[in-house]
């Protein structure tokens, strides 16, 4: 059986895990702690694992690439959409450090409530979830970084409208991970990553 140790060894020789301030991200931040107590035995599994209301808490392989492409950097304001039970949010918040902030956003009540127990548990004063609201992201907003943890149908360009210049945000779409990079001038640049699964984006 995996622990945490061999898990974040198993991410780094597969390339998905490289930088190492995501690397002491994935250190700090223990999986085992976002998992149902039914799941506990899997935790360090790098397979998704049900988390309750049809959703999963997502595969660690496919986190730690996400993660990898959004390039988040210290004292960046990022927004975390599909938080879940709270382990992407506190990735992230482990991440971009005291200095910068992180909002997760979550459909499910009953999950954005346990994602925020989940995430008193690291004390970070700088990262918060809330329950999303009828519309995609935080209209009106602007963010360094989005990450969507869920599969859209099709590409939703109301988000773009969120991300600052100089932001990436990183989405599925159908089976692909999409990162689109925002210029300076508002341009968008699309690089198209097959061959991954996800729950549906609600």
């Amino acid at each position: 059986m995996m622990d945490k140790k061999m898990l974040i060894a198993h991410l780094i020789d597969r390339g998905a895990l490289r930088s190492p301030a995501l690397i002491r991200s994935f250190e700090l931040v223990d999986r085992k702690d976002f998992v149902p107590e039914g799941e506990q035995g899997a935790a360090y599994g790098d397979f998704p694992l049900p988390i309750g209301h049809g959703q999963t808490i997502s595969q660690p392989y496919t986190v730690a690439f996400m993660l990898e492409l959004l390039g988040v950097r210290a004292g960046e304001r990022v927004l975390d959409i599909g938080s879940g039970s709270g382990w992407t949010t506190a990735l992230l918040a482990a991440t971009v450090g005291e200095g910068g902030e992180v909002l997760g956003v979550e459909r499910v009540g009953e999950l954005a409530e346990t994602g925020r127990r989940n995430l008193e548990k690291y004390g970070f004063s700088h990262a918060r979830i809330e329950q999303a609201g009828a519309e995609l992201g935080v209209p009106g907003e602007m963010f360094d970084r989005i990450l969507v943890s869920a599969s859209a149908e099709r590409f939703p360009n109301s988000l773009t409208d969120q991300l600052k210049p100089g932001g990436v945000l990183v989405i599925p779409v159908g089976h692909s991970i999409l990162r689109v990079e925002k210029s300076r001038n508002g341009d968008l640049d699309y690089d198209e990553y097959p061959g991954f699964v996800f729950v549906p984006l609600i």
